[in-house]
């Protein structure tokens, strides 16, 4: 008789009719949700707690990560995936989009939760061909948020998460948005789908700032400290401002400009759109060309 790891492991000379993981032929795309079960998952893992929420996340998402800038949603969920009680592995890989214009605070912040979790793999995705500050400005033109802003977050933010998201087969996403950040999230589900198919899951989406904020102090979390100092969403030095009392949280983000997102969160920035574009053109040229090629050596 094959014990248990043998049987996993022996080839299937029959298919039993029904798809399974062993199943030979691959019928199934990674991860597949129709729109009545997304949203039934919604309705219901919206009556469950983050930790809840996370549980299902480990047992039914392959290829999981989660993407943070060391926010206060993101540091809970680090926290709660490292005490979460469950009989397999919880910790999730992060993926740490290095815009290099964080704060300084932000990257002390970066080297505290590496070692007060010191079993977590951080993958750093940075802004394509350089590595500091000084770099990007050579490479992209100076202070460039403000002569392209679309093409500043392409090459700071969307690139470089594309390009985690092709090099780590990513399928399935942790963030750390939240209804009560305001905005385009006020209406924000537990799970979305983007346009590539990646499952996003906001598992902090029913809380407030106040809760959030209670969870990093009474379970000793490290935090920014340009939290102290006004700010409640934090990234870029060159686009982020402390928030005024009565202000959404994240009105302190792109102030003035009328903008509350950079593109990651977006379906697709106006760049993105753009370069789709381009490609599709190319694409359109280049059949056609090889087609009168073809037609001149017929001829």
């Amino acid at each position: 008789m094959l014990s248990s790891s043998e049987w996993e492991e022996a080839p299937r000379k029959e298919e039993s009719g029904y798809a399974s993981g062993a199943s030979v032929k691959p019928l199934f795309a990674d991860i597949f949700f129709t729109k009545p079960h997304l949203k039934f998952l919604n309705q219901q893992l919206k009556q469950l707690e983050p930790q809840d929420i996370l549980r299902w996340c480990i047992t039914s998402l392959p290829s999981l990560y989660q993407t943070t800038a060391f926010g206060l949603s993101g540091l809970v969920t680090v926290d709660m995936l490292a005490k979460l009680k469950v009989p397999i592995k919880s910790q999730i890989d992060l993926i740490f989009l290095d815009t290099l214009h964080h704060f300084p605070e932000t990257y002390a912040l970066v080297d505290q939760i590496k070692k007060q979790y010191s079993n977590i793999n951080l993958h750093v995705y940075k802004p394509a061909g350089v590595e500091t500050e000084t770099e990007f400005a050579t490479k992209y033109g100076e202070r460039l948020w403000e002569s392209s802003e679309d093409l500043y977050d392409w090459i700071a933010k969307v690139e470089p998460q594309q390009r985690a998201y092709a090099d780590l087969q990513v399928r399935a996403i942790l963030t750390g948005r939240r209804r009560s950040q305001g905005g385009k999230r006020k209406d924000l589900d537990v799970i979305e789908v983007d346009d590539t198919g990646v499952v996003k899951v906001n598992p902090l989406a029913n809380w407030s700032f106040d809760e959030v904020q209670n969870y990093i102090l009474d379970h000793d979390v490290p935090y920014n400290k340009l939290l102290d100092e006004g700010y409640k969403s934090i990234g870029d030095w060159h686009s982020t401002q402390p928030v005024a009392e009565g202000e959404d949280e994240r009105s302190g983000r792109w102030k003035g400009r009328g903008k509350t997102e950079c593109g990651i969160h977006n379906k697709k920035s106006k760049y993105a759109q753009l370069l789709a574009q381009q490609q599709s053109a190319d694409r359109t040229s280049a059949a056609l060309s090889r087609s009168m090629n073809s037609r001149l050596q017929i001829a």
